[in-house]
């Protein structure tokens, strides 16, 4: 599921903070982040759309 990948980049960003990783890489991590966050809010609302024309 994509709740599922979306906690386990957070959990291995939040890692990468903490542990002091090199910036490029928390950045990266962090845009990987941003996009799955995204792509789930896309279905959630494609999903209430059919919702409502059902």
């Amino acid at each position: 599921m994509l709740n599922d990948e979306i906690c386990k980049l957070r959990d291995k960003l939040n890692q990468s903070i903490l542990s002091g990783e090199d910036y490029d890489v928390i950045y990266k991590l962090s845009v990987e982040l941003d996009e799955l966050i995204a792509e789930y809010y896309r279905r959630k609302k494609e999903r209430s759309k059919l919702k409502v024309i059902v």
